[in-house]
C-alpha cells in the first residue's frame, strides 16, 4: 500500500478518500469527477464528515447513492479496502505516482488508481500485443517468438493475460527476462485458475498484474471490454496479432484509435477466419500492416541494436 504518513505523503487524505469512493460498485471515473466537483475539488473534504450529511445531495446514480448510504464514513470504507488489499498482498498506485502507468494519466475515462501485484519498472517504450483466445493452429509459437524479439529490443509487452495470443506474448517477454504488464478483467484477488498459475512466473521475473477493480470483484462480460482501454492506454502502440471477426482484441484496437494510439495488425490469409478481424482493420484503414518485430520496434522509437537489453533499467 502507499505511505500512510501525511508528513511523507501530503496527498494521503485525498488518496484515502479516492480509494474509499472507488470501492463503491458503479462509481466510475466520470462519476468520481462529478463527486470531486461537488466537494469543491477535494474529496478529502467529504472524508471529514459522516456520509449521511452529504449523501442525499451528491451527484451520483441512485444505486450508487444507496450503497454510499450504507457506509458510515469514507474513512471506515478506506480502512476496510486497505485491509482487503493487505490480505491479498495488493499495492495501490494512484494517478501521478511512479507506479501508475504514465501514459494513462490525463486520458478520458482513466481510473484514478490501479491495484497491482509486482513492481512496475522504469519508463520505457511499451507495445500492447493482443489477439484471439483461439487462433489458428500453429500461431501461438509464432506469437511467443515475435514477443520475445520485441522484448529483446527493450520494449515492454502489455496484454491481458487471456488464454491464447495474450498469454503467448507474455511468455515471450518472460522467456528473456523482459518487462511485461497484464491488465486483468477481475480484481487481483479474484483471478481465474489459469491466471493464478501464471502470476508466480510474472512475479519471479519482474512482470506486473494490474487491475482497476477493487478487491472481491469477479470478471464479467462488462469488465473485460472495460479493461481493454487500459491495455491500449498504457502503451505507445497497439499490435493486433490475430483476431477473428468477433474477437475481443478488436475492442483494444477501438480503444487505441479513440485514444490516438497507433494501431497495427498482422495480415493473414483471406481464407483464414482467425485472421478476419486483422484483415478488416487493414482493409478499412484503421490499422497499418506489421510483418516483423523490427518494424514495430522502429514505430515505438526503439533501435533494436542500441536498445537497453530486456530486463535491465
Amino acid at each position: 500500500m502507499a505511505d500512510t504518513n501525511t508528513d511523507i505523503n501530503p496527498h494521503w487524505d485525498e488518496q484515502r478518500a479516492t480509494l474509499a469512493l472507488w470501492a463503491i460498485a458503479g462509481l466510475g471515473p466520470r462519476t468520481l469527477a462529478a463527486v470531486r466537483a461537488f466537494a469543491g475539488g477535494a474529496l478529502s473534504r467529504l472524508a471529514s464528515t459522516p456520509v449521511r450529511d452529504w449523501v442525499s445531495d451528491v451527484p451520483v446514480p441512485a444505486p450508487v447513492r444507496q450503497r454510499l448510504a450504507a457506509v458510515a464514513s469514507l474513512d471506515t470504507l478506506a480502512s476496510r479496502t486497505e485491509e482487503a488489499c493487505a490480505r491479498a498482498g495488493l499495492q495501490v498506485a494512484f494517478a501521478g505516482t511512479p507506479a501508475f502507468p504514465a501514459l494513462l494519466v490525463g486520458l478520458e475515462d482513466a481510473p484514478p488508481l490501479l491495484f497491482h501485484l509486482g513492481d512496475p519498472g522504469p519508463p520505457r517504450r511499451r507495445l500492447a500485443m493482443v489477439g484471439s483466445r483461439h487462433p489458428d493452429q500453429g500461431f501461438l509459437p509464432f506469437a511467443r517468438t515475435f514477443a520475445r524479439k520485441v522484448s529483446e529490443a527493450g520494449v515492454g509487452v502489455v496484454s491481458g493475460a487471456a488464454e491464447g495470443v495474450d498469454r503467448a506474448c507474455h511468455w515471450g517477454a518472460l522467456d528473456v527476462g523482459g518487462e511485461t504488464w497484464a491488465f486483468l478483467g477481475s480484481a487481483l484477488d479474484a483471478l481465474d485458475p489459469a491466471q493464478a498459475r501464471l502470476l508466480p512466473h510474472f512475479l519471479e521475473r519482474g512482470g506486473v498484474f494490474f487491475s482497476e477493480l477493487p478487491p472481491g470483484v469477479r470478471a464479467s462480460t462488462t469488465t473485460f471490454p472495460r479493461r481493454n482501454r487500459l491495455i491500449a492506454g498504457a502503451s505507445d502502440a497497439v499490435l493486433v496479432m490475430r483476431a477473428g471477426a468477433d474477437s475481443g482484441a478488436l475492442y483494444t484496437a477501438d480503444a487505441a484509435l479513440a485514444q490516438g494510439r497507433p494501431v497495427f495488425a498482422l495480415p493473414g490469409d483471406v481464407w483464414q477466419p482467425a485472421a478476419a478481424g486483422c484483415n478488416a482493420l487493414l482493409a478499412d484503414g484503421r490499422a497499418r500492416a506489421c510483418t516483423s518485430a523490427e518494424t514495430i520496434c522502429a514505430v515505438v522509437g526503439v533501435d533494436p541494436v542500441r536498445a537497453v537489453p530486456a530486463g535491465r533499467a
